[in-house]
């Protein structure tokens, strides 16, 4: 089993930022040879790495500290009159539980990023592309199907650790912009969380200054990974 003191680090060379355009990015990675246990990345995810793909990383920039990861913890979690409403709206939805995506969620992707995220780095869609990034689990990945009816609407990618969740990515049919399901997705996991005893929820990175990261303060009371200490912000 590994230690997470005794893994490998690389560094990326800058490269463009995703989230700014006049700033450069500098990532680093956990060698993707070594088999990481569930222990040591549940550890990782406390020290604020994440996963993409089969790769573990953390932002690591020069002069720039934007990237901040970010949990919730589920057991004080209460939810807006807002948030409430996601979930009475969504009520109707089945939901699956599997261990791989099925033969509907790639179609589902292909339209999520087509109809969403034209001006992203994922555009144009592509299956190597989601077999890479979503279909690259970890023997705790689960693939969370929700339905109405027999139509597929969204799927989450959660990672499951010793402590927590840890929500990787959602996508969902465009079709559908009342039920806000990329809201639905979060509360969900966090109700999951309490059904599991497991006291977090892990969102990815907070940025305040991107409009497309800054949402995560939504969901009160958040944790930041700040000066590698979790602080609580209600």
């Amino acid at each position: 089993m590994t230690d997470a003191q005794q893994l490998k680090l690389y560094a990326t060379h800058p490269h463009p930022c995703s989230y700014f355009a006049d700033r450069e990015a500098k990532t680093i990675f956990i060698d993707p040879d070594i088999k990481v246990s569930s222990p040591v990345y549940s550890e990782l995810s406390r020290r604020g790495f994440r996963r993409s793909g089969n790769h573990l990383y953390r932002p690591e920039c020069e002069g720039c500290k934007s990237c901040i990861a970010s949990r919730v913890p589920v057991n004080l979690f209460k939810g807006s009159r807002t948030q409430r409403r996601v979930v009475k709206r969504n009520n109707d939805l089945r939901v699956a539980i599997l261990d791989a995506p099925n033969s509907d969620a790639y179609p589902l992707y292909e339209k999520y990023i087509n109809g969403r995220h034209r001006d992203g780095d994922m555009f144009p869609p592509s299956r190597d592309q989601f077999d890479s990034f979503l279909g690259a689990g970890t023997d705790s990945t689960q693939y969370i199907h929700f339905y109405l009816g027999e139509s597929l609407l969204s799927v989450a990618v959660t990672d499951v650790l010793d402590d927590g969740l840890s929500a990787i990515y959602t996508f969902y049919d465009p079709d559908y912009p009342q039920r806000s399901l990329g809201v639905y997705s979060i509360l969900w996991q966090i109700s999951r969380c309490r059904d599991l005893a497991l006291p977090f929820l892990y969102l990815g990175y907070w940025i305040r200054d991107c409009q497309k990261m800054a949402y995560k303060t939504d969901y009160k009371p958040i944790e930041l990974l700040m000066s590698n200490r979790w602080v609580r912000l209600t």
